[in-house]
């Protein structure tokens, strides 16, 4: 299997964390891109911020429950690159199905490409991890989003099982070299 382009890859020396949100306080009077983290998700920010790398540069896409997830490790630097998967989807029904097909390949009317998802992730990964330096960059994001872009930057095998069993947060540190995200151990 060949490399990727290098918008995806960028330069090799900065050490890549990519974090899925934690939870949310959800609802149908607030549209998706305005949760903000819950009780439950706030305490999971706090005990994050122990499995992150110090010194990082804290980069999270626009949307509260993202930015709120890496605040508790440090000053965070929002992006909208990084946001969600842009789509027209009901609150209610079965939206864990919707998504799962989604990661799989199933193109669903008013969702944004994942193409387009892939490049826009990529491009601002490239970016961010120029301006990182030698310093780690650790990126807060979606769990559409991500899957998305892992898949197109590492070949992920199974990207509906992996993004299945994202956890809310998650955390992996992305090795883009060796083509491997490996989860990041819980704090001691």
């Amino acid at each position: 299997m060949g490399e990727p382009p290098t918008p995806i890859l960028g330069p090799a020396r900065t050490r890549l964390i990519l974090v899925r949100h934690a939870m949310p306080a959800y609802g149908p009077d607030q549209p998706a891109e305005e949760w903000p983290l819950d009780p439950a998700g706030q305490t999971a920010a706090i005990a994050l911020r122990r499995r992150l790398p110090p010194g990082a540069l804290l980069v999270a896409s626009a949307e509260p429950k993202a930015r709120q997830t890496l605040e508790p490790s440090g000053g965070v630097t929002v992006d909208p690159r990084f946001g969600e998967v842009r789509r027209d989807e009901p609150y209610d029904g079965d939206f864990r199905a919707r998504r799962l097909a989604y990661v799989k390949g199933v193109a669903h009317p008013g969702w944004e490409s994942p193409a387009d998802v892939v490049t826009r992730f990529g491009d601002a990964v490239a970016d961010w991890r120029a301006r990182a330096g030698s310093r780690p960059l650790v990126v807060a994001s979606h769990g559409m989003a991500l899957t998305l872009w892992l898949t197109a930057a590492i070949g992920l095998a199974d990207p509906g099982g992996f993004w299945s069993a994202l956890q809310l947060p998650d955390a992996f540190s992305v090795d883009l070299t060796t083509r491997q995200a490996d989860r990041l151990p819980p704090a001691p």
